[in-house]
């Protein structure tokens, strides 16, 4: 952030209480906006800290999801520590927490308690299945919730079976609402002057994506099956072999359905009544995807990709992690920044996919924090004296990664 281009949630002051991902993921994306996110973990640290592959050490899981914060570590089982927290939560916008259902209560950090003392607060929480219900008290796992919420039902083929997403959707998913309900709810609080509670959970998060799936079931009593690599209601649309391997084609309308017919040479299939509809295609998907692959595996990706594209048919290769970060748009776009980390000096990190007035790759302000990196800095801004701290420390109530100078 510079003076003459101010962050949206610039002056904002977050208390994030969160930990694993689904918590550290919204405190994230307000990081990445402007807010001066303050994340408080045990003294032990953040279990995402424990979670590999490593780099020299430090997680490459927390790594992830901790960029643009101030880390400071309290012992939470001490009395001391949560009256600290509790007075912190006085003089901050925003409280971000994913505990068990009453959790917050027994600590006294839930809004209620802390309401009553700062009615602008606005207290977020992420649950694994919401606050209350049959299922309230389950721990949330991103693995359980995706196959609780339907997704892995429609994910997968007939080959492999229910297949879990390559990423940790479901965290990510709850993290993504719940910071966007934290953004109307400071919307609403610049006329009301009082906050929020906000709630989602990873369930309420999973359900809430899965769209037209969910909808065919709403209103047509229609159970999803797994939709493998094509799409649920578009035929021919998905993965087609080629004679080098799989390209993603997504021709989505009718004219680009007979675009792609004229391109790899079988326009005589738009004539064809058993092809003539949407509908019909997809009654005889696997017959049609067999017969367009014939002819595509007399080329390569590249060759078909470049035919595809210059007739305005949507298409593009399968690339992994190692093409994407090679990849000429991916640069362009300034998706990979680099920042000074405590302990690991220069590392490249993703960065917020989302642009501001124009300015691509500057989104990381802060590489993610070591653990108790901020605990002095934070706490004195809070007005406790530099002997307070050190005494706090001695006695095990916070811990400071390193003594500042």
């Amino acid at each position: 952030m510079t003076d003459d281009h101010p962050l949206p949630l610039a002056g904002i002051r977050v208390l994030d209480l969160t930990r694993a991902l689904a918590g550290p993921f919204c405190t994230m994306i307000l990081g990445d906006l402007g807010a001066d996110v303050i994340k408080v973990e045990p003294i032990g640290g953040d279990m995402i800290r424990q979670w590999g592959p490593f780099d020299r050490g430090t997680s490459a899981y927390y790594l992830s999801g901790n960029r643009n914060k101030r880390a400071l570590a309290v012992d939470f089982r001490n009395p001391r520590a949560l009256e600290l927290l509790r007075s912190m939560a006085l003089r901050c916008d925003v409280l971000v927490e994913n505990f068990r259902p009453g959790a917050a209560e027994s600590m006294g950090l839930d809004h209620d308690t802390l309401a009553a003392r700062n009615e602008r607060l606005i207290h977020a929480s992420v649950t694994g299945f919401g606050r209350s219900g049959p299922a309230g008290n389950r721990p949330g796992f991103d693995q359980i919730a995706q196959g609780y919420s339907g997704l892995m039902s429609v994910t997968g083929s007939e080959a492999s079976g229910p297949v879990r997403v390559g990423v940790a959707i479901g965290d990510q998913a709850a993290g993504m609402w719940c910071a966007i309900g934290i953004l109307a709810a400071l919307a609403e609080r610049v006329s009301t002057g009082k906050g929020r509670r906000v709630e989602t959970s990873l369930l309420a998060g999973l359900v809430g994506l899965m769209s037209v799936q969910a909808q065919r079931y709403l209103s047509l009593g229609e159970v999803a099956g797994l939709a493998g690599n094509t799409h649920p209601v578009i035929a021919p649309y998905g993965v087609f072999e080629t004679a080098d391997g799989p390209l993603n084609i997504a021709p989505a309308t009718e004219d680009m359905w007979k675009r792609l017919c004229q391109v790899v040479g079988l326009l005589h299939l738009t004539d064809d009544p058993r092809y003539a509809t949407n509908a019909a295609r997809i009654q005889r998907r696997q017959e049609l995807k067999a017969v367009i692959e014939a002819r595509l595996r007399e080329g390569t990706r590249s060759q078909w990709s470049d035919r595809l594209l210059a007739a305005d048919i949507p298409a593009g290769p399968i690339n992994t992690l190692a093409d994407v970060f090679a990849d000429e748009q991916v640069r362009h776009l300034g998706l990979v920044e680099e920042v000074t980390h405590a302990e690991l000096g220069r590392i490249r990190q993703v960065g917020s996919p989302v642009v501001l007035d124009g300015r691509h790759g500057r989104s990381i302000r802060r590489a993610p924090p070591a653990l108790g990196e901020h605990t002095f800095e934070i706490l004195e801004e809070f007005g406790y004296s530099r002997s307070d701290l050190q005494a706090l420390a001695g006695a095990g109530v916070i811990r400071q990664h390193r003594e500042p100078r």
